[in-house]
């Protein structure tokens, strides 16, 4: 269990605090939803939480191989709907994997990618397709 506490600053502002290290975080609603957009927006820490969680559970996975996925990247785009209401409807993630990952591991860590416990905690109605970009 991990306790995160938040605190509503005002100006649509909150600052979260990470209850076993201390670190916190400041979000900000977006300029399309009445904020200034001067940080992340709760809705941007889902996407950044999906891209963090697929390169994290991949490098426990690779880890366990003994391969080698330091440079790994993510990118993540957020697309958002208003209808019916307004929610994320799209997370495309692209995975962009350094040379060298022989092919059987790639299997692996692509299955490890798309069973990221984010990935699965969120609801079905979020399209979140995963490109796998592999560098020879």
């Amino acid at each position: 269990m991990v306790a995160i506490s938040t605190a509503y600053e005002g100006q649509l502002r909150c600052v979260a605090t990470h209850g076993p290290s201390g670190v916190t975080l400041t979000t900000d609603a977006p300029k399309d939803n009445h904020g200034l957009g001067s940080s992340f927006s709760p809705t941007d820490l889902v996407a950044t939480a999906l891209a963090t969680c697929i390169l994290t559970t991949m490098g426990i996975v690779a880890r366990r191989l003994e391969v080698n996925m330091d440079g790994a990247e993510a990118d993540v785009t957020k697309e958002m709907t208003a209808t019916p209401t307004r929610r994320i409807h799209a997370l495309p993630v692209v995975v962009r994997m350094p040379a060298g990952i022989a092919e059987d591991h790639r299997t692996t860590l692509e299955k490890a990618a798309h069973g990221c416990p984010v990935k699965e905690s969120l609801h079905s109605s979020i399209a979140m397709p995963i490109t796998f970009e592999w560098a020879e």
